[in-house]
């Protein structure tokens, strides 16, 4: 297994966190295509394992003694990981996150290391996120730190034929759970793309189908996604009320493309579709003139940090100095800029997938003191972590009719 540990190490001496981990392990692989399908999975498994919790093992260990750590808690594929693991971490049964520590305290302290490498406890979890960042009400850093232990489980909206799906995923051997009669949880990886129609189902987080169930859309309305992404709540949208006037934004083409190809996918009608920057005040009004909307969904760009535990990167190389500031004054021009085109007593919601307060309620109380009217209906963080899903926060505003 000698390459395997060479490829790990090289790996994380190149990337930096500037592409996501899944598209640098894609370019990676195809330079030694001599790896084969178990050796692309294992080393993926090393390093998603890596980026989740290295930074919370002693840094004064050997690098294969902290992987071991790595792999030994935070893998959730232990069958690919056993034969790079020593004896002692092999686990036999199911084990609680401190009788893993225990197991691994045991382990280190066997190895007989100097002073200077088991002077410092093997695993801090405070380590992995050293910040004074104060998080939204609603969620607490310790269960946000342990939920960044596993990776979420995937998540279905069913949008029709539900009695077949069922049939499918049980004659697959799939185990599945119903979170609603729409919301449809799997272990994450189920390969349901070979087996179930595309035009059955939409992949959406629970958290995020949550917050698109705040929609109300009333047929003939006007309505505005101004930061769409691929679409995931505009298809939710237009399932729920396919007779309303949909535009569609965002400063990416090819994203835009994506959300076309989606929406002819389920035989929906095409939104009309605007490659604009929310944030960019004379732009927006340089296309949007006068137009006012019914209802404004806000999808802002924000750090992500409620799907972390899908991207642990991003936790990674997470800089608050750097990035917490200059995302969440874009998400305050974006906000703003979208609220001018609201129509007076139209609704606004304002989504992030972030658990910080800055991004959220601190971003909504900067729209209240600038925009005098537009009123806060209610706002609320999605905690996702009892489910193993990702955690967003919506607030939903509406704009005082004129007298």
């Amino acid at each position: 297994m000698r390459y395997i540990w060479q490829h790990i190490q090289t790996i994380i001496q190149q990337y930096d966190g500037s592409l996501p981990l899944t598209h640098f392990l894609k370019t990676y692989f195809k330079k030694y295509p001599v790896l084969g399908s178990r050796d692309r999975k294992t080393i993926s498994e090393m390093a998603y394992c890596w980026y989740r919790c290295s930074k919370a093992i002693n840094a004064t260990l050997p690098f294969e003694t902290r992987m071991h750590a790595c792999l030994f808690l935070y893998s959730n594929n232990q069958k690919l990981v056993v034969p790079l693991l020593p004896p002692a971490l092999v686990q036999k049964e199911l084990l609680s996150v401190q009788e893993k520590l225990n197991i691994l305290n045991a382990y280190i302290r066997s190895l007989d290391m100097d002073a200077l490498s088991t002077a410092r406890t093997v695993f801090r979890m405070q380590d992995i996120f050293p910040y004074d960042v104060a998080f939204s009400k609603g969620i607490e850093k310790y269960d946000w730190l342990q939920s960044t232990m596993t990776q979420p489980r995937l998540f279905i909206r069913v949008r029709k034929n539900r009695e077949k799906i069922i049939s499918v995923l049980i004659t697959a051997g799939l185990t599945f759970e119903w979170l609603s009669d729409t919301c449809l949880a799997l272990p994450n990886g189920s390969a349901i793309d070979k087996i179930l129609d595309p035009a059955d189902y939409v992949v959406q987080d629970a958290s995020s189908q949550a917050v698109s169930d705040y929609f109300t859309p009333q047929p003939g309305q006007s309505w505005w996604d101004c930061c769409s992404g691929a679409g995931g709540k505009s298809l939710y949208l237009v399932d729920k009320e396919p007779h309303i006037s949909l535009t569609v934004s965002d400063i990416r083409d090819s994203i835009l493309s994506n959300l076309k190809d989606r929406f002819k996918l389920y035989g929906l009608k095409f939104p009309t579709t605007l490659r604009l920057d929310s944030s960019n005040e004379t732009e927006l009004k340089k296309t949007l003139g006068s137009k006012q909307f019914d209802s404004i969904i806000c999808d802002v760009p924000c750090t992500g940090s409620g799907t972390w535990a899908r991207t642990p990167e991003q936790l990674y190389f997470f800089n608050p100095q750097e990035q917490l500031t200059k995302i969440t004054e874009r998400q305050r021009q974006i906000l703003l800029n979208a609220s001018q085109y609201l129509a007076p007593g139209g609704t606004l919601y304002y989504i992030t997938c972030s658990v910080f307060k800055e991004e959220n309620e601190q971003v909504v109380e900067h729209l209240l003191q600038q925009h005098r009217q537009m009123q806060l209906q209610f706002m609320q963080l999605i905690n996702g972590i009892p489910i193993s899903a990702d955690s967003l926060f919506i607030a939903v505003l509406t704009r005082r009719s004129t007298m």
